[in-house]
């Protein structure tokens, strides 16, 4: 495929910055505040062909450089020929290598070659004068030469206000959910001076004084203001659910949203008897697909940034939802960014282990080996990182300039966090895992391994209280449910052990509840790994649907139902500071189909997946999730049970049976 082509990893760091700097708040900008790498400016371009006739070809490129034709002469001396952009050049038969130099201060090298014989593809090789030969790196969506790559192809839908009422002599647009979207104002007559304050709630949009986003209009000169049509004008972008023009009474202006978003298109549909479900179902889904951009984002009105944490939760239910697999490789290259790597991924440690065992579960959903080989030096290289920052009992800790988070709750964190030591080891049986499946030595890392998680126990582990501790050093003994949490998700303990956390820690109402989507998303996840399915069923409907009873349309980033007022809305000291669209508040979609549908890949790629659904738990369903390049239909209805897929290597697992699902063949099971 013909497409545009530039140094591996360069256009995921572009854009994840452009991304990262385009926060707003209340009338400034806040771009993201930690370490950010930045690309390649310089790129040399090259591949040899073995001509058997005469061609031609053009280059076209983002940047300034040219073009370099390398033969060698008969008398063994090499001739160079070097031609301007966007010329037609022709080279006889024989070899012939084509290099193109070209670099860009301000914005992405990269290239675009047309021709018949000679043109851009995987086959060509990057360089940045320091790492020689690297697979360049391309996507499916640029094709034309006519794009950009540095302007990415969004799908624009212009929105009109689903209700406008009046509100003491203003107005008041509603747009029914968040979206992501470009104001147009059209005035009828001729300009005039308006304010617009934006809310997620109807709350913050009414609050003229301290909503979070606000933009008073006094000319047309204004900044942030552009003209695209006589009397029609747009605003930069931004999130919202609500509009509130103040002073407006009348249709003297006209407010509807040019909205963008990435069109991902999907597989999942799920629908049941129970209609609390289905409407969280739904809701969770729209919550999904409008965090879900360029990269996966964890909110849209507020941050607008790429945090590792969220992103690592969104790899999970992407499979459930539309299964994108080029979302996620934009995400994990994006994140990461180039070596050398000089700060944990957003400053928090937690993040960074998250990044490493991300690159086994996308090996695990996607089965691509040639992205793994992609990443692995800068696996290595954040190990390393970490390694580094380990005590003489192998423990992670934070230094000057580290956010030791885990999650909005009250640790103990004196010395280093058992969680954190928790998914340090999970880490490194990721790193393990990838190592082995590219047929790497693992070395030393199993011992390191094994010692990690002997001293896990020895520190952590109090009988007394049936659980892991917060931390050692302080003498406190604080128990909260995170550690205990991952203890059980990792198998990191034996059967009498995690009978004492559910116990003494999980179902022990003196233990501080879990009040994020965030961690009930593990919350839950373990609990459905104890087998207390109808539990977790009942913490869905009673938590999401929670945030329903409170008028929600898109899920939120915290919900306590004890807040009620406008302190419901706040958070980070700031009156309207939580998101009310929040990626990983859309955690049922993967709860669901992973553990109540019981679909799951059993080798990488889904070479081999187990359809498992709890139907105890439905009187009748209708669903169809992606399983790797294909889907599985499942459909419950008057006592039988009918599975279908549409790609090989499929088992329903009921019970203490386990049958084949030929591809294409509905099975039938009568209950």
């Amino acid at each position: 495929m013909n497409n545009w082509i530039w140094y591996p990893g360069d256009f995921e760091i572009y854009h994840i910055m452009k991304q990262n700097f385009s926060r707003e708040e209340r009338g400034f900008d806040w771009p993201a505040y930690w370490y950010t790498p930045s690309w390649n400016h310089n790129v040399r371009f090259s591949r040899t062909y073995d001509l058997t006739e005469k061609t031609s070809f053009t280059v076209y490129a983002k940047g300034k450089g040219y073009v370099a034709i390398k033969r060698q002469n008969s008398d063994g001396s090499e001739q160079v020929d070097k031609f301007p952009f966007e010329q037609v050049i022709t080279c006889a038969s024989g070899e012939v290598t084509v290099e193109v130099i070209v670099c860009h201060l301000e914005g992405l090298p990269c290239i675009f070659v047309s021709g018949i014989t000679i043109f851009s593809d995987e086959s060509w090789l990057a360089s940045n004068y320091i790492e020689h030969d690297q697979p360049i790196g391309g996507s499916a969506l640029f094709t034309k030469k006519e794009q950009n790559p540095m302007d990415f192809p969004y799908t624009h839908e212009i929105k009109a206000p689903l209700k406008i009422e009046s509100v003491n002599g203003s107005r008041l647009l509603d747009f029914g959910y968040d979206i992501t979207a470009k104001t147009r104002i059209t005035f009828s007559e001729k300009f005039q001076p308006v304010t617009i304050c934006y809310g997620e709630s109807k709350t913050e949009a009414l609050d003229v004084n301290d909503c979070y986003l606000k933009q008073v209009i006094e000319s047309p000169e204004d900044t942030g203001l552009e003209q695209i049509e006589e009397n029609t004008y747009v605003t930069r972008l931004r999130a919202f659910r609500y509009i509130f023009l103040p002073n407006v009474k009348s249709d003297s202006i006209t407010i509807t949203a040019d909205r963008q978003f990435v069109d991902f298109g999907g597989v999942s549909q799920f629908k049941s008897t129970d209609e609390r479900l289905n409407q969280i179902w739904a809701i969770a889904d729209r919550t999904f697909r409008t965090c879900s951009d360029i990269f996966f984002l964890d909110g849209v009105k507020r941050d607008k940034w790429v945090w590792s944490g969220d992103a690592y939760q969104s790899y999970f239910i992407n499979q459930y939802s539309f299964f994108n697999k080029e979302i996620v490789e934009r995400t994990i290259l994006g994140l990461r960014g180039n070596d050398p790597f000089r700060q944990h991924l957003n400053t928090i440690i937690d993040y960074s282990l998250y990044w490493l065992i991300s690159i086994e579960e996308y090996y695990k959903t996607f089965g691509d080996q040639k992205f793994l080989e992609k990443i692995y030096l800068k696996m290595e290289s954040l190990l390393q990182y970490c390694n580094a920052q380990t005590d003489e009992h192998g423990f992670i800790f934070g230094k000057k300039g580290d956010w030791v988070y885990i999650d909005w709750a009250e640790f103990d964190i004196s010395g280093p966090l058992c969680a954190e030591q928790m998914l340090l080891a999970r880490a490194y049986q990721s790193v393990i895992a990838v190592r082995q499946a590219l047929g790497i030595p693992i070395n030393d890392l199993d011992g390191k391994l094994e010692r990690l998680k002997s001293n896990i126990h020895k520190f952590y582990w109090d009988e007394e209280k049936g659980g892991f501790i917060d931390s050692y050093e302080s003498g406190k003994r604080n128990v909260t449910k995170h550690a205990n949490i991952f203890a059980i998700l990792f198998n990191f303990v034996d059967k009498e052990k995690a009978a004492k956390i559910k116990h003494h820690v999980l179902m022990n109402p003196e233990i501080n509840e879990i009040h994020t989507p965030y961690f009930k998303f593990w919350e839950l996840e373990v609990m459905v790994k104890i087998g207390e399915y109808p539990y977790v069923i009942e913490q869905i409907k009673s938590y999401w649907g929670g945030m329903l009873d409170e008028g929600a349309t898109t899920f939120w980033e915290y919900y306590d139902p004890n807040e009620t007022g406008v302190e419901k809305y706040a958070m980070y000291g700031d009156k309207y500071g939580k998101s009310l669209c929040h990626a990983w508040g859309a955690s049922p979609i993967y709860l669901i189909g992973r553990y109540l549908l019981g679909v799951q890949s059993t080798a990488p790629g889904y070479e081999s997946f187990e359809v498992a659904p709890q139907v105890n738990l439905f009187d009748e369903l209708t669903c169809m999730l992606p399983v790797g390049e294909g889907h599985v239909t499942i459909e419950l209805e008057k006592g039988q049970l009918k599975v279908l897929a549409n790609v090989s290597g499929g088992n329903l697992c009921l019970a203490n049976q386990t049958i084949a699902l030929p591809k294409g063949q509905k099975i039938t099971i009568k209950l």
